[in-house]
C-alpha cells in the first residue's frame, strides 16, 4: 500500500505534470507519458494516475494502462471515468465478469448513469449470447471514444462556445445532431460548422452519423425509462393530438412521427429547430405545453 500523498509530493510532481500537459497539447503523446510517469513516481494521486492511464490507453498500450487503471480503481471511491475505462479494457480482453463488476459498482453509486447502464447491457448480452469477440471489442472501444469531451479537441473558442450553448459536450453528442439542426441555432455559422465537420472527418466521423443506425432509438428509450421514474405513465401516454397546438407546431410533431408526450419529451430543441419553417415561437409553444405537465425537452448531457 502506497503512503498517502503529502503537499510536498504534489509540489515536487507539479513540474512534470506541467511538462506532460504541454507535450500532450502539442501532440507528443509519448513524451507526455514519460513526464506523467515521473510525476506519479513522486505523487500517486488519482488525478496523476488517471492522466497517465488515459494517455497509455489512447496510444494503445493496453497492458500498462490496465495496470494503472486497476491501481486507481482498487482505491476507495475511485473516479467513475476510471471505472468505465477499466470495464472497457476488461471487455476487450474477454473478461466480461470483471467488466460487469466494474459497471455494477458505478451503478451502485449512480443508479441512473446512462453510459454505465448502456455498457452493462452490452456486457451482459455478451455473456449470454455468442457474439463475434472482435466486433464486440471494437464496439466497446468506439463507445469509449464517443465519450471523449469536446474540450479535448482543437476547436476555436467560437465553435466551442456555440457547442456549449446547445449543450453538446461529447464527441458522441455531435454524432446525434445534423448540420441543419446546428445551423438552426442563433450564432451557429458556416465557419463553425466547417471547423467541426473537418475535426470529425479527420476521425472518420460525420454529423448525424449515429442517427443512421439503431443507437438513437435505444438512447431515447433509455431516456423514456428514466422519465418513468418521476412522471406518471398516464401523463407520458397523453397523445400529442390532444394538445392545443397551432398548425405549424402540430406539423413539426407529425414530421418527427411523435405520438405521445413521453415521445415528445425524448426529443431535443435541436431536432425541432432543424425542421424547415419551425421557429422559436413554435418551440416556446411546445415547451409550454410540456412544462404544464411537468415535462421538458431532452437536453444533450
Amino acid at each position: 500500500m502506497m503512503s498517502a500523498t503529502t503537499p510536498s509530493d504534489s509540489a515536487a510532481a507539479k513540474p512534470f505534470v506541467t511538462a506532460a500537459q504541454k507535450h500532450e497539447a502539442e501532440g507528443r503523446s509519448y513524451e507526455a507519458i514519460e513526464q506523467y510517469k515521473q510525476a506519479v513516481e513522486l505523487d500517486r494521486s488519482c488525478e496523476n494516475l488517471f492522466a497517465l492511464a488515459l494517455l497509455l490507453d489512447r496510444t494503445g498500450d493496453d497492458d500498462e494502462a490496465l495496470a494503472v487503471y486497476e491501481e486507481i480503481c482498487y482505491r476507495p471511491s475511485p473516479p467513475v471515468n476510471a471505472m468505465l475505462n477499466l470495464a472497457t479494457i476488461y471487455e476487450d480482453l474477454g473478461e466480461n465478469a470483471r467488466a460487469e463488476r466494474c459497471l455494477r459498482l458505478v451503478l451502485d453509486k449512480y443508479p441512473n448513469h446512462r453510459h454505465a447502464r448502456m455498457y452493462l447491457k452490452d456486457v451482459v448480452a455478451v455473456q449470454t449470447m455468442a457474439y463475434d469477440a472482435g466486433a464486440d471489442a471494437q464496439a466497446a472501444r468506439r463507445n469509449a471514444i464517443l465519450d471523449t469531451p469536446i474540450t479535448d479537441f482543437e476547436l476555436s473558442s467560437r465553435a466551442r462556445n456555440c457547442l456549449k450553448k446547445v449543450e453538446i459536450r461529447t464527441l458522441g453528442d455531435l454524432l446525434r445532431v445534423t448540420e441543419a439542426e446546428l445551423l438552426a441555432f442563433k450564432n451557429f455559422g458556416e465557419a463553425s460548422i466547417g471547423e467541426i465537420k473537418a475535426m470529425l472527418a479527420s476521425r472518420g466521423l460525420r454529423l448525424g452519423q449515429a442517427l443512421e443506425g439503431g443507437y438513437e432509438e435505444s438512447y431515447r428509450q433509455d431516456y423514456l425509462d428514466k422519465l418513468r421514474e418521476t412522471v406518471a405513465q398516464e401523463v407520458l401516454d397523453t397523445t400529442v393530438a390532444s394538445l392545443p397546438l397551432t398548425i405549424r407546431a402540430r406539423k413539426a410533431v407529425q414530421i418527427l412521427e411523435v405520438r405521445t408526450l413521453g415521445e415528445l419529451a425524448c426529443r431535443t430543441e435541436a431536432e425541432l429547430m432543424g425542421i424547415k419553417n419551425f421557429g422559436s415561437t413554435s418551440l416556446d409553444e411546445i415547451k409550454a405545453q410540456l412544462a404544464e405537465r411537468g415535462l421538458g425537452l431532452r437536453t444533450l448531457e
